[in-house]
C-alpha cells in the first residue's frame, strides 16, 4: 500500500468511526426463547463467545467507533440488525446447531446483504471440517498426518474390512489421535494407542455429536501454532500495507509430561506457562507453511494454523482454526493470536483495527466488490 493510498484508507476509516453502526455478533444460545423454531443437535461443541464479542467491541470503542452492539446469532438476527439499521457485522460465532454451523451466520448476512468480518460460507465450513480441510491440504501438497473419516451411520468401525484404512496407515499400529471433524478447543479429542479401541472412541464421539470422525496417525512431536491474516496491518494505529499476508505470533505450545495433546482451553485457560512465543526469525518453516494456506487458500481474514512434528521433527499442519479465540489479553490469561504482537509493535487494538481495515478496504475500494452504503458513509465529505 502507497503512503497516499494508506492516508485514503485511514481517512475513510476516521469518517466511519462516527457514523458506521457496527453489530458484533456471538453465538446465539438454542435453548432460550425465540432463539430456535425448534432445537436440534450440535454436531459442533457448542460455545457462545459472548465475552470474546464484548471485547471486541470494546476494542472498537476505544478505537472512536461509536455505534457498536452486540447480538446473538439466532432466528432474531435479521430482524434486529433491520431494527438497528447495522451496516457492517463482525462475526464472533461458531453456530448455534446443526450441521455446519460456522456458516449459518455468514449465510444468512450473504443473503441480508450486510457485510461482514469474517469468512464467506464456504471457506467457515471448508476450515472447520477437518476432513475437507486435510483434503484440501493434499491437493495443494502440503503436509498433514494420514487420516480417513468413519460415518457412525455404517455400524461399527471393523479396521480389517475398512479397505481405507490400510491404505491411509499401512502397517502403523497406532497410536491415532480420533476427533469430530467439526470440533473446538480440543474437545472430544482422544489418543488412541490400538487399533483394536478405535471403535469404542469412534463410537462415543459418533454418540456425542452425529457426525463423522477423523482418524489421523498421531505425531509425537512439538506442536505450535501461528496466525496469518490480510497485508493490511495497524502498527501503534497506523495502518500499512505489505506485501505478504501478515503471519505473526508464532508459539510453541508446551505441553505437560502428562499430555500427548493440548488440553482444552475451557479446562486450562492459556496463560503463559502454555506456550512460549518463538522469534519470527527462528520459525521460517512455520511462517512458510501459514503463508502458503493463506494464499493457496484464497483466505480473506484471520486464521491459526496449528502444526505438529513428527519423530523426526517434520512439520504437519493439523488444521486452519477459522474463528481463533480474539480474547483481549490480561495479565493472567491470553489468546495464542495475541501471544506474539509486541514483537510486532502492536497491541490487542491494533490487531482489531487490522481486522477491520483489512475489510474496510476492500469494501469501500475494490471496484467490483464494494458496497455501496459503505462507499458512501466513507467517503462522505
Amino acid at each position: 500500500m502507497t503512503k497516499a493510498r494508506a492516508h485514503d484508507l485511514e481517512r475513510q476509516i476516521d469518517r466511519l468511526r462516527k457514523t458506521l453502526r457496527i453489530a458484533v455478533i456471538h453465538g446465539g444460545d438454542k435453548t432460550q426463547q425465540d432463539s430456535v423454531i425448534h432445537p436440534a443437535v450440535n454436531s459442533r461443541a457448542w460455545k457462545s463467545y459472548e465475552t470474546v464479542a464484548h471485547d471486541i467491541a470494546e476494542a472498537l470503542c476505544r478505537l472512536g467507533f461509536r455505534q457498536v452492539c452486540v447480538l446473538p446469532e439466532n432466528m432474531r438476527l435479521g430482524d434486529e440488525m433491520k431494527r438497528r439499521d447495522i451496516h457492517l457485522a463482525w462475526l464472533n460465532s461458531g453456530g448455534v446447531q446443526g450441521y455446519n454451523p460456522v456458516a449459518h451466520g455468514p449465510s444468512m448476512l450473504e443473503m441480508m446483504g450486510i457485510p461482514y468480518v469474517g469468512h464467506d460460507p464456504l471457506t467457515a465450513s471448508t476450515l472447520d471440517n477437518k476432513h475437507i480441510f486435510k483434503q484440501a491440504l493434499l491437493a495443494l501438497e502440503l503436509p498433514t498426518s494420514p487420516f480417513i473419516t468413519w460415518n457412525g451411520d455404517y455400524g461399527r468401525f471393523d479396521a480389517a474390512r475398512e479397505v481405507r484404512f490400510g491404505h491411509a496407515f499401512g502397517d502403523y499400529a497406532g497410536p491415532f489421535v480420533v476427533k469430530p471433524v467439526s470440533g473446538r478447543a480440543s474437545l472430544n479429542v482422544h489418543v488412541v494407542d490400538r487399533i483394536g479401541d478405535l471403535a469404542d472412541v469412534l463410537q462415543e464421539i459418533w454418540q456425542k455429536t452425529q457426525n463423522l470422525a477423523l482418524i489421523e496417525r498421531y505425531l509425537p512431536g512439538r506442536e505450535y501454532a501461528i496466525a496469518v491474516a490480510g497485508r493490511i496491518v495497524s502498527q501503534g494505529r497506523t495502518l500499512v500495507r505489505g506485501a505478504d499476508p501478515f503471519v505473526f505470533s508464532p508459539v510453541e505450545r508446551l505441553l505437560k509430561p502428562e499430555e500427548r495433546i493440548f488440553t482444552s482451553m475451557d479446562r486450562s485457560p492459556i496463560s503463559a506457562d502454555r506456550f512460549r512465543v518463538l522469534d519470527m526469525g527462528e520459525a521460517p518453516s512455520l511462517v512458510n507453511l501459514a503463508h502458503r494456506v493463506f494464499t493457496d487458500a484464497h483466505l480473506r481474514t484471520l486464521v491459526r494454523v496449528d502444526i505438529r512434528a513428527d519423530e523426526q521433527g517434520r512439520l504437519f499442519i493439523l488444521e486452519a482454526n477459522p474463528k481463533p479465540d480474539l480474547k483481549a489479553p490480561s495479565e493472567s490469561v491470553t489468546s495464542l493470536v495475541c501471544a506474539g504482537l509486541d514483537d510486532h509493535g502492536m497491541d490487542y487494538d491494533d490487531l482489531i483495527l487490522s481486522l477491520l481495515a483489512e475489510r474496510v478496504d476492500v469494501l469501500v475500494n475494490h471496484p467490483l466488490m464494494a458496497v455501496r452504503h459503505l462507499r458512501e458513509l466513507a467517503t462522505a465529505a
